[in-house]
């Protein structure tokens, strides 16, 4: 298992859901040139689910997020 903390704003409740799908953005003001393509976390998934893990995603507002690897022996 590998688990990632920060204590940063954290995630709303209502977009945890959407966190690893593709293109996703919590911000909508911010584009590709000042946040990314909201790709990353999604390609997380994918390499990890190839490899037979899962990866889960933690977060409560104003306190930060985990996100949590977990990967087979």
């Amino acid at each position: 298992m590998i688990e990632v903390a920060d204590t940063g704003v954290g995630i709303a409740p209502g977009d945890l859901p959407h966190v690893f799908d593709r293109f996703w953005r919590a911000e909508k003001l911010r584009s590709r040139q000042t946040g990314g393509s909201g790709l990353g976390l999604s390609i997380v998934r994918k390499l990890t689910e190839a490899h037979g893990g899962s990866v889960t995603m933690g977060s409560t507002p104003d306190t930060g997020t985990v996100v949590t690897l977990h990967l087979p022996a």
